[in-house]
């Protein structure tokens, strides 16, 4: 099935052109004339420019394999995929052509591409005169015309400042650099901000905490790759102490989202403008095909394939610019990335990071459906190649991408994991999501983002040691017995828990990937698996055997000792290489016990008669207190002992209106330690906080006065 989906129908676009050409007038130049440092063509002109293109091509593929590298190394030609229709859309030049020609590759004109494509810009042409006439020769679009799924520059970083509004202590900006635009006038362009969400109140370790990074638009025109990142960020803030995973994530990993790599070029894209690069008009200047490719422009392996994995022609989409690093967007992420991780990789091409190296760099990018790991320079696995490729194949499990080494027809060079995991041994990623850059809504609600968003989840699991933790199994729906995981259950009740264990999630469409037994299972509460004074609970296979690579998972956890609230269960399983896969948690209720309730015994008038109760809490029902006379009553005692540093809170309540009780802590030689006394009939309470060091015995004096009616009452005691 083809995924593309046009955003008009043809009915309406009928009527759309016949209104435009018939009635409408060209834009004026001067309605969207853009600053100086932009250059001076004006929009309308620029989408002139992209409807005079006509060199576009279906490109009829000979098998699905050299599709997915084709689409590797045309990505900056490719317009549209259809791999179930056996072609991809491309825009090239006759040399271009002659390369494919030599794959296999057989051409057609893609006629009903173009004139989609037409309609549409002209639909981007009419809002930007209906803005410029409403608003004035600089009014940007508020959104994106057709396309209500995806949030603009604007609007993505006012959702991110609404969620660290919403839980300051989960997340933050971090600047890391300013836009091109921006370095030409302050008061233009954007600063390249960092969302960065953890949970600053659980202190990190001496290694600091684990860190995901993801950065998305670098290729402006790619709409679906920042919405969907910042669906991430909602899901992580949201569900933190409602979702238990997205809870112990933020808790023990950091998270930074650069939701916008090339914020200048996403705003010339918002305009319907097939923008890639960023905007610098120092080259190729005032076209739209003008500034750098970001993603051929970092340092490590920058220009190292003799011209065939980036274009030294400044009109090029992948133009790498005039040296490494000269964009200031490329500075900008590569020291960001240089800030979070040590170098943990030798200065070899075959020098391997450590397996223990923690840390994920994810690049987001559209489309063609693949998961892609280094290298992509040469088709030499990287040092880590197979553990890179373990993990990519976990990534490509949720999403069913292809998963391969980013290698193509032919290499490419200076990409965003170079600095990564070419300079630091980190592992890095790109995921090329669905088969357009003007992805459709309704494909992207409906399978890119529930699809990738588990795989960004899983990214944030296995953050701690990505070479290591995706070889072992995964485990699937913990869930707690009766009311532990709603309602919850008092400490000491014997909660059950249910899981399952499986090492098979796996896409192995391009090969496959060893799988094993399951050979064992635990839960901890409260603490992490990896961290200090974490007590394992083994799980037991429910078949009575661990000898499958799929076993359903019980046990039995005692919560005896677990304070009032809510607790993490931590589950994870090891599988029969000594693996153990990434934890799934699951929230346990810890509910305060019920008192106990006990009836006054009397005789009770005196400390030495006191009447011993149990441990707190403990509600005594007062009997019907003995009164000879008005104003005269009955004391009654209860004894108890309190531990240091607790507080006692003596509550009582008169059975009736006519009933006036007063109460007054004693200490064991007889000393008044606190009273409280209220009007008839009302309810009243004493606070009493044991600042020893010893536990201390104490009674509780209950005196009333009668004047009518019985003389029940209760006296609740806590701690």
């Amino acid at each position: 099935m083809k995924l593309f989906t046009p955003q008009f129908t043809r009915s309406s676009l009928a009527k759309l052109l016949t209104t435009l050409f018939v009635a409408m007038p060209l834009l004026p130049a001067a309605a969207q004339s853009p600053t100086a440092a932009e250059g001076t063509t004006s929009l309308h002109d620029l989408l002139e420019m992209e409807k005079q293109a006509t060199d576009i091509w279906k490109a009829f593929f000979p098998n699905l394999d050299i599709a997915r590298k084709a689409a590797i190394s045309f990505h900056a030609n490719l317009l549209e995929s259809d791999y179930e229709g056996g072609f991809l859309v491309l825009q090239l030049d006759a040399r271009e052509m002659e390369r494919l020609r030599r794959f296999g590759f057989r051409f057609e004109p893609a006629t009903e591409f173009i004139e989609r494509r037409n309609r549409a810009l002209t639909q981007f042409q009419i809002e930007a005169a209906r803005r410029a006439s409403s608003g004035g020769a600089r009014a940007e679009p508020t959104a994106i015309p057709g396309y209500a799924c995806y949030e603009t520059v604007e609007e993505t970083f006012a959702a991110a400042d609404g969620l660290i509004a919403a839980r300051p202590t989960l997340g933050s900006w971090v600047n890391a650099g300013p836009s091109w635009l921006k370095t030409q006038n302050p008061a233009s362009g954007y600063d390249l901000k960092v969302l960065k969400l953890t949970n600053s109140a659980v202190p990190a370790p001496a290694e600091g905490k684990p860190k995901l990074f993801v950065n998305s638009a670098i290729h402006a025109r790619e709409y679906t790759t920042a919405p969907l990142v910042l669906e991430f960020a909602r899901w992580l803030v949201n569900g933190h102490g409602t979702n238990a995973d997205a809870t112990w994530i933020l808790d023990h990993h950091e998270v930074h989202l650069l939701l916008h790599a090339n914020p200048d070029g996403r705003k010339r894209a918002e305009t319907g403008l097939s923008w890639r690069k960023n905007v610098n008009n120092a080259y190729c200047a005032n076209t739209n095909t003008r500034g750098v490719d970001l993603n051929r422009n970092f340092s490590h392996s920058w220009n190292t394939t003799s011209g065939q994995g980036s274009s030294g022609t400044q009109c090029n989409l992948t133009y790498r610019g005039p040296f490494a690093a000269s964009e200031p967007e490329t500075r900008a992420i590569e020291g960001y990335i240089r800030s979070l991780w040590p170098d943990r990789r030798g200065p070899n091409p075959s020098d391997a990071a450590p397996a223990d190296t923690s840390g994920i760099h994810l690049d987001i990018h559209s489309f063609s459906q693949l998961v892609l790991w280094p290298w992509g320079d040469t088709a030499t696995p990287a040092p880590n190649g197979a553990a890179l490729q373990t993990l990519g194949r976990r990534f490509a499990f949720f999403n069913g991408y292809s998963p391969t080494q980013s290698i193509g027809l032919y290499p490419t060079d200076g990409t965003s994991d170079n600095p990564s995991y070419g300079e630091l041994g980190v592992a890095a990623y790109t995921f090329e999501l669905g088969t357009s850059f003007f992805q459709s809504c309704s494909v992207y609600e409906n399978d890119i983002k529930p699809k990738n968003l588990p795989a960004l989840v899983y990214a944030a699991k296995v953050v701690r040691t990505p070479y290591i933790t995706p070889g072992g199994p995964d485990v699937l729906t913990p869930s707690l017995g009766g009311t532990a995981s709603t309602t919850g259950v008092a400490a000491g009740t014997v909660v059950q828990l249910a899981a399952s264990a499986t090492d098979t999630r796996f896409n192995n469409s391009n090969g496959a990937e060893a799988t094993q037994a399951i050979a064992a299972a635990e839960a901890t509460i409260g603490t992490p698996p990896w961290a200090p004074g974490a007590v394992p609970v083994p799980l037991q296979a429910v078949d009575g055997s661990f000898n499958a690579n799929t076993e359903a998972l019980s046990g039995g956890l005692n919560t005896a000792g677990l304070p009032v609230g809510q607790h993490i269960v931590y589950v994870r399983a090891r599988d029969a290489s000594g693996t153990w896969g990434p934890v799934s948690a699951v929230f346990l209720n810890i509910n305060a016990a019920p008192p106990l309730v006990v009836a006054e015994v009397e005789p009770n008038n005196s400390p030495a008669q006191a009447q011993v109760l149990g441990t707190l809490p403990v509600v005594v029902n007062g009997s019907t207190l003995k009164v000879a006379r008005e104003l005269r009553s009955d004391p009654d005692f209860f004894g108890f002992s309190l531990a240091p540093g607790r507080t006692l809170t003596a509550t009582v309540t008169p059975g009736g209106p006519a009933i006036g009780v007063t109460l007054t802590l004693i200490s064991a030689t007889g000393a008044v330690l606190a009273q409280s006394s209220a009007a008839n009939g009302q309810p009243h309470s004493l606070n009493w906080t044991h600042t020893g060091s010893t536990a201390v015995n104490l009674s509780v004096r209950t005196s009333a006065a009668v004047r009518a009616g019985t003389g029940a009452y209760s006296l609740e005691l806590t701690d």
